[in-house]
């Protein structure tokens, strides 16, 4: 039985497009080093540790870290590629790295550049072990991890208004928004998003985390291409940047109709 360590850092949506590649490592005996924030998302794959509890992040790796290493048969690592002092140090053990980002101009999605670089088929959608059991109202998360890719608040309020049914907010700990429903922990957003009939959003990890939960999404895309980093599945939409709120909302209520429909064949 192959012992199997799988080093994942990064943000939230960069993990999520890369679940279908770790699941394709995963075997009986797998653990997932990765940025606390995210353990949640992964912990359904293996035994989880933060990446700082490790000591992996330190300019010159301790020997109870190197040791650590060492009781793996192999280890997928997206950390540390870039860096030639840390794989100096790393060279002695059974290392593979990938690359932790598409590059740019990619031609394939991001789930499929990490389908290939781990040699599995193209074609996966990212899906959370949470079952989608939509009790009628949508969410509206109007942020994301950069100011230039948020679509304007004012926006996003005239979409609420639009929709035919309950809107809740969503916001991080950090993100300026009254009303908005928070979550410290990813697990239990997600476990609260999949009780959404409907997420709307911009390029976002939640976005990604809303579309793994099953829930239908409309994601608005700026600067970001979405034949790379759109939510991946049946139930997304993407609206351009330059659309008004009316078509948006157009947009959504046509995804609740084709979503009911799915679920009631």
């Amino acid at each position: 039985m192959t012992r199997r360590l799988i080093v994942r850092p990064g943000a939230i949506g960069d993990t999520i497009v890369s679940l279908p590649a770790l699941e394709h490592l995963c075997t009986e005996s797998t653990e997932l080093w990765a940025p606390s924030v995210n353990l949640p998302l992964l912990s359904h794959l293996g035994a989880t540790r933060t990446l700082v509890s490790t000591g992996l992040d330190a300019l010159h790796l301790a020997q109870p870290t190197l040791d650590c290493l060492a009781a793996f048969d192999d280890i997928v690592s997206w950390y540390g590629a870039n860096r030639e002092d840390f794989r100096a140090q790393v060279g002695h053990l059974p290392f593979r790295f990938f690359t932790a980002l598409p590059p740019t101009g990619s031609p394939l999605h991001a789930v499929d550049y990490y389908l290939d670089q781990v040699g599995a088929p193209l074609g996966a959608s990212p899906r959370l072990p949470i079952e989608h059991r939509p009790a009628g109202f949508a969410v509206i998360h109007p942020f994301s991890g950069g100011k230039s890719k948020n679509w304007p608040l004012a926006r996003f309020q005239e979409v609420a208004r639009l929709l035919q049914l309950p809107v809740h907010w969503c916001a991080g700990p950090e993100e300026s928004l009254d009303e908005a429903f928070r979550f410290q922990d990813l697990g239990d957003l997600a476990r609260w998003l999949s009780t959404a009939s409907l997420f709307v959003g911009n390029d976002s990890g939640i976005a990604h985390l809303a579309a793994a939960c099953g829930v239908p999404v409309v994601a608005v895309f700026g600067p970001t291409d979405p034949a790379v980093w759109a939510p991946r599945g049946r139930h997304v939409r993407i609206a351009a940047w330059d659309w008004p709120p009316a078509r948006v909302a157009a947009e959504a209520s046509d995804l609740l109709t084709a979503s009911a429909e799915t679920r009631s064949r």
